[in-house]
Order: C-alpha cells, then sequence, then structure tokens
C-alpha cells in the first residue's frame, strides 16, 4: 500500500505552519487523519516494524489482539480503519494493557478510536485490544506510524486485514458474541458508562470513596434498583481481574450470596457464586440472572444484571427484601477465569441493609472499627505522647529541675504522665485486633510477632522505673542506661510495627502516601533532637561545670542560661505542634478507609 501523494503533502504543509515541535506526551490529535508527525522531515520508505493480530475474522463486540513490534522506538500512532477506504475516519475503539506505555486517544467521533505512546521512552513492544463497533466496515486493516528518532519515522505501516463473515444488521449491533459464564442469557455490550443519578432517592447505591462518580477511573460503585418484583443491580470499579459483592448476615465470610463479574479474554463474564469460608467461591452451575450487560474500558469493570427478589427454586440465593451486610470485592483473575484472593480488604458497610427499602447513598469501610481504632490509639501513643516524653526526659531537666509539680519535679512529672498514658494506649490497642479476630492472625506477616514484643517492652520499663536507684546510688548509672536503651528498643519496635501495619489489608492506608508521611514523621523527630544536642553543647560552653563536672545549665540567671530556656520552650512548642499535625494526617487518612 503507498502513501497517497497528495494526503502526504497537506499533512507535511500543516505540519510546518501550525508550529509544532513533535508529540513527546503521545498527544497527537491534530494528526488523526494525516498520522503524519509534525517533526520537519520526510517518512522513511522500508519499514522496520510490524503489526499482528491474533485473528482475521470478527463479528461486533470482539475483541482483536493488536501487537506493534520491531527495533527500539519512542513514538507511535495506531488506528484502524475500513480497508476499502484508508482515508476514512478510524473505526472501532481500543483497550490498553500497559497504560504506562500506552495511551488512548479520540479521533473523530469515535471515543478511544486510537493509541499513542505517552512518553519518549524506548519501546520495543506494544500490546492493545481493538473492539470491533456494531456498523463496522466488512474489512478493516491496522495501521501504525512509528517514530524511532524524532527525523526518522515511519507513517502509514501496513497491517494486517480482518473481515467479518456477514455485515452486522443493526438490531445486532450492540450485542457480543459470548455469554455470562454460566447463564443461557445472551450479554449486550454497555455503550456509556453508569452514573449516580438516582442514587438515594430511586436506588440503593453504595460509593466508594464517598459520593463518587462511577464514570471516575477510582471509583467503587454498586446500586440496587426495585422494579415490582425484581432488582436490577449495577456493579463498577476500577479492575482487570474482577469485582464481586456479596449479601452476608455478618461481617465475615462465608455462608454468603455472592454475584462476580469476571474479565476473561477481554469479555466479562457474571455469575452467582457461594461463600464457605475463605476458600475460594464456588460458581454456580446455573442462575436466574437476565439482562446481563457488560463493558471494559480503559481498566474499569461494569456489569449489570436483574435478578427476581425470591429465588426458591436456586439453593444459596437470599432473598432480597430482608436485611444483609454488604461485601464489594475485586482482585485479579488468570486467563482461564480463576479468580485469586482480593489483595486488600473488601468494602463492607457499617450495618446491614435492605436494599429494597427506602434508597439510601452509602458508603462502606475497608477496614473493621476496631481495627481503625488499634491503629488510631498506636499512633497516638507512639507518635505523640512517647515522644514528647522523650523530649522532655532528655532535655528538660535543667530547664525545670526549679520547677515542681505535685512533690516532683515538673519534667518528671510530666514525662511520668506521658509515659504511662503510653502504656495504657497501646495496652487498649494491644488487645483489639484479638478481639476482632477472635485469636491470632496467620495472614498479618511479622507485624503481630513484633507487636507482642514492643508489648512486652512496653510494659517492662514502667515496671524497671519502679525500682529506680535513688540518684546518687552506685546503681544509678547502670539502671540509666538500661532505662534508655529499654525505650529506645520500644520505640524502634514502634515505628519498624507500625510500618508494616500500614500496608496489610485490614488498615491499609493510602499508598506511598503512608510511607512517606511516616519516613517525614521520623526525620522531624530525628532532626528536633539532632537540633537541641546542637543547642545543649553549644550552651555548656557559657556555663560553668560543677559537682564532679556534672553541668548545670541553669544554675545561675545569666543571659545564656535565659536563653537556652526559652530556646527549648519554643523548640518543644513547635515539635508538639508538628507532631500533632502528623497525627491528624494519619488519623484522617483512617477515618477514609
Amino acid at each position: 500500500m503507498e502513501l497517497p501523494g497528495l494526503a502526504f503533502a497537506v499533512g507535511v504543509f500543516i505540519c510546518f505552519y501550525a508550529s509544532v515541535d513533535g508529540y513527546p506526551s503521545g498527544k497527537i490529535r491534530e494528526a488523526c487523519t494525516s498520522m503524519i508527525p509534525c517533526h520537519g522531515s520526510s517518512p522513511q520508505l522500508s519499514p522496520e516494524h510490524t503489526i499482528t493480530v491474533n485473528g482475521t475474522e470478527f463479528k461486533p463486540g470482539d475483541n482483536i489482539e493488536v501487537h506493534l513490534s520491531g527495533p527500539d522506538f519512542e513514538g507511535f500512532f495506531i488506528q484502524a480503519r475500513d480497508a476499502e477506504h484508508l482515508d476514512s475516519s478510524a473505526v472501532g475503539s481500543f483497550v490498553l494493557v500497559d497504560r504506562k506505555l500506552s495511551q488512548l486517544l479520540t479521533c473523530g467521533r469515535t471515543k478511544n478510536s486510537a493509541v499513542s505512546h505517552t512518553s519518549k521512552a524506548k519501546k520495543k513492544y506494544i500490546k492493545v485490544y481493538w473492539i470491533a463497533p456494531g456498523d463496522a466496515p466488512k474489512r478493516v486493516q491496522f495501521l501504525a506510524t512509528v517514530v524511532k528518532k524524532y527525523k526518522t519515522f515511519w507513517v502509514k505501516i501496513p497491517g494486517p486485514i480482518v473481515s467479518q463473515p456477514n455485515a452486522p444488521s443493526p438490531t445486532t449491533a450492540l450485542h457480543a458474541t459470548s455469554e455470562a459464564v454460566s447463564t443461557s442469557h445472551l450479554a449486550s455490550y454497555l455503550l456509556k458508562p453508569f452514573n449516580a443519578s438516582g442514587c438515594g432517592s430511586m436506588k440503593f447505591c453504595i460509593r466508594n470513596p464517598s459520593n463518587c462518580d462511577p464514570e471516575s477511573a477510582s471509583c467503587f460503585f454498586l446500586s440496587f434498583q426495585h422494579e415490582k418484583s425484581s432488582v436490577f443491580i449495577e456493579m463498577s470499579g476500577p479492575s482487570e481481574g474482577y469485582l464481586a459483592f456479596a449479601l452476608s448476615h455478618d461481617q465475615w465470610m462465608g455462608g454468603d450470596d455472592a454475584y462476580l463479574c469476571v474479565s476473561e479474554d477481554h469479555r466479562v463474564h457474571v455469575s452467582t457464586a457461594q461463600l464457605k469460608g475463605r476458600t475460594p467461591p464456588v460458581l454456580d452451575s446455573e442462575n436466574a440472572l437476565e439482562d446481563v450487560s457488560w463493558r471494559l474500558v480503559d481498566g474499569v469493570l461494569q456489569c449489570s444484571f436483574r435478578r427476581s427478589i425470591h429465588l426458591p427454586a436456586y439453593k444459596g440465593r437470599f432473598n432480597l427484601d430482608a436485611s444483609y451486610y454488604i461485601f464489594l470485592a475485586d482482585g485479579e483473575a488468570s486467563e482461564g477465569g480463576l479468580i485469586y484472593k482480593h489483595c486488600r480488604q473488601p468494602l463492607i458497610t457499617n450495618g446491614i441493609y435492605n436494599v429494597t427499602g427506602l434508597p439510601q447513598d452509602i458508603g462502606g469501610s475497608r477496614s473493621p472499627r476496631l481495627i481503625k481504632a488499634h491503629g488510631a490509639l498506636m499512633f497516638v501513643a507512639w507518635i505523640t505522647t512517647v515522644s514528647i516524653g522523650v523530649i522532655v526526659a532528655r532535655f528538660f531537666k535543667p530547664v525545670w529541675s526549679h520547677s515542681f509539680l505535685f512533690g516532683k519535679e515538673m519534667w518528671f512529672q510530666v514525662h511520668r504522665v506521658l509515659m504511662l498514658t503510653t502504656v495504657m494506649l497501646t495496652s487498649i490497642s494491644f488487645v483489639l485486633p484479638f478481639i476482632y479476630r477472635g485469636g491470632w492472625s496467620q495472614q498479618a506477616g511479622f507485624h503481630p510477632y513484633l507487636g507482642c514484643t514492643m508489648m512486652a517492652v512496653t510494659i517492662f520499663q514502667p515496671l524497671m522505673a519502679g525500682f529506680r536507684p535513688s540518684r546518687h546510688a552506685p546503681r544509678r548509672p547502670l539502671f540509666n542506661w538500661f532505662h534508655w536503651s529499654t525505650g529506645t528498643t520500644a520505640r524502634i519496635l514502634a515505628v519498624v510495627t507500625m510500618f508494616l501495619g500500614m500496608d496489610l489489608p485490614a488498615l491499609d492506608l493510602p499508598d506511598p502516601w503512608d510511607t512517606y508521611t511516616m519516613i517525614g514523621f521520623v526525620a522531624w523527630h530525628v532532626g528536633i533532637d539532632v537540633l537541641l544536642e546542637i543547642h545543649s553543647y553549644c550552651l555548656i560552653r557559657k556555663v560553668e561545670v560543677i559537682e564532679d563536672d556534672r553541668v548545670q545549665i541553669l544554675q545561675s540567671l545569666t543571659s545564656a542560661e535565659a536563653e537556652g530556656r526559652l530556646f527549648k520552650q519554643i523548640v518543644l512548642t513547635i515539635y508538639t505542634c508538628g507532631n500533632i499535625v502528623f497525627l491528624i494526617a494519619f488519623l484522617a487518612a483512617i477515618n477514609q478507609i
């Protein structure tokens, strides 16, 4: 196939007079018609790259696997066109496989009708899927423009031609070629995504995040619309494996009525299943789902179906006019449709609901309340109380040595109250996961082991402090060393344990935000500690050394002493405010999951 000379000349003319300096980001809609990159040079004649497909025939709704491969290249542009009229507009739409390398573009009136690069990074291989439209021509050819370097590129590299046995009629253009798994009802292809109109007024909706738009690529959406003796159900979310929801009598998996939408070979199959404990779901051999439809575009899986409120003939199907906890989960699926365990905690409603009752628009939580409380209390204890208590004991002995509270030095009373508060909060938090799990968790990795070790050290520290020798006793230096080392060990264990706990399924804080924020807190604490150490060292050089070289920083009212007192109080105030900011950030994140 030769590129028509007139089209090429027009394309080059547009490029030179449009002042476009290439398309490193892949946003090349201006080249939709000509497929010519505006790089100010002529294309190469003998292409080095090839286009291949996994089939030669298609029907409306079919997916064709398209590959572009060859020596290293920086940019590309792929379209499908009528093989009889290659100058016509793009045909059909594409689905991405790797969003890091490729992106969807809209050429003409057809959404996602072209694919291009996302950056100038070198690549050797691109894989996408082409979805045949209902009004596709009899023969379709794939074309590609490939940019090896800025001045080296090939335009409209011809690819294979795929054809359909018979031209589709308008009445069948919207139907897919596959059936839902285990059901005899044909599944139709959804032409547009779901929307949240009617949520809370006409239909019962669950959304995560709260009030999100189901057209968004980050929104998990489940709706139930009561229609006489049946319920119409819509489910949507970012997943290229499966989406599933289940009705349950409690907040634990097992004995539940489940419904799955599984992506297989870039089609979506809908099936009912029974959940038995924590084992993989058992798909039913038959089900009574009707009006099944699906859509899989740009990583967002959507499916809808209808089922009767009562299904006495189908074992394991719950009546929809009763109240249940509702689970919403997502995960990966294999090529054969085998689903794997969800990689994160399912979304679970906070209470039981009747989906055929009063319409509501609710959210849910991917973390049980007891686990949220566990995380919140640990953050309060080890980000605020223990950290401030350590700073006070380390640097405020000389500052508050002449101030007393309830008969004891103020620094000691503040330190003791903060540390006892830490022990109390940690102890309460420690038992919550055991209450929730009903025992030991085998799926939490090293987190529970480190947590138990930290709890033991935390309890040992105040017990050891109860046997503290007097200030001038010979064993006091040994006690001070053990007291410091035990406390430091507990703090290190706490930080490591929190790092591991933040990514567990039961308390999966946003990633990588949680890691960076915890690193920020550690850096903040170490920075303040170093600052106060440097300040103390500098201040020592301005005061007298008495009583066997023991430094008495505030023995007299010199200007240096006053300066030291004020500086430390300012730093403590700033440090406390900073810790509170970190704490609020973590508590807000826990509240959102």
